[in-house]
């Protein structure tokens, strides 16, 4: 069954959040400020802060419990390595140290943990932490987490949730990572027939491209798009800047 819209202010409510499509749940937010009162369009120094973007319909509930690097769980696909490096906008965009990074991202079949067995997500994975995960940054502002390549469901674009704090457990920003596309990307390359070997079944039909997706349409810097190196054989490895005001 097609995901519908969770509504933010709404989630206590329950049934409300199947009301719209997925898609809608994940709509770009524009308007919103950083923690030093600039706008998240602005620039400030040598770099401009990365885009704040709804956490989506399924954050992750409880995330200083998942301080972790192999996110993986009993997760299968294709080995999938990510690595997200934060600079600080206020300190001219030098690495940001003792920050903390929250990521998730759902598994090859497009379904997410800690949610499901409702309309917005029919597979019960309520009592399940997969794919979601916390580290602290290091002097390069660097985290790394061991992964498999995520799928990709109706009205999205293949995709990761960041959650960045301060070292005090302060939010500096919400962010999403897109993926690049083409005949020859991992993107492609996963959902094509070699990757039905590592249980990717979903093919390329049906696929919102980032050009269409409500999260990424709009990013015509390409500030969200991350590098993504490697193959089948060996697996891939992501490579991402996020800018933020600390």
């Amino acid at each position: 069954m097609e995901r519908k819209h969770f509504l933010k202010n709404g989630l206590a409510a329950l049934g409300l959040a199947a009301i719209a499509p997925l898609a809608s749940a994940c709509k770009k937010n524009t308007d919103t400020t950083t923690t030093d009162g600039s706008t998240t369009s602005g620039s400030t120094g040598s770099c401009t802060i990365s885009p704040t973007e709804t956490e989506g319909p399924f954050p992750t509930k409880s995330p200083g419990t998942l301080v972790k690097s192999d996110i993986t769980g009993d997760r299968t696909g294709v080995p999938f390595t990510i690595k997200i490096t934060i600079t600080n906008k206020n300190n001219s965009c030098s690495a940001l140290s003792g920050a903390l990074v929250d990521i998730w991202h759902c598994d090859k079949d497009g379904n997410y943990s800690e949610y499901g067995g409702t309309s917005m997500q029919s597979t019960n994975y309520t009592s399940v932490h997969f794919l979601r995960g916390r580290q602290t940054t290091d002097s390069n502002g660097l985290v790394t987490f061991t992964s498999i390549f995520p799928g990709w469901y109706s009205g999205r674009a293949t995709h990761i949730h960041v959650h960045v704090y301060n070292a005090a457990g302060t939010s500096l920003l919400v962010t999403q990572i897109s993926f690049p596309e083409g005949s020859t990307s991992a993107v492609a390359t996963v959902n094509g027939s070699g990757g039905t070997t590592y249980g990717y079944t979903k093919g390329m039909s049906g696929y919102t491209y980032n050009a269409s997706d409500n999260v990424f349409s709009d990013d015509t810097a390409g500030m969200e798009l991350s590098t993504v190196t490697g193959s089948l054989s060996g697996g891939y490895t992501l490579t991402h800047t996020i800018n933020v005001a600390a």
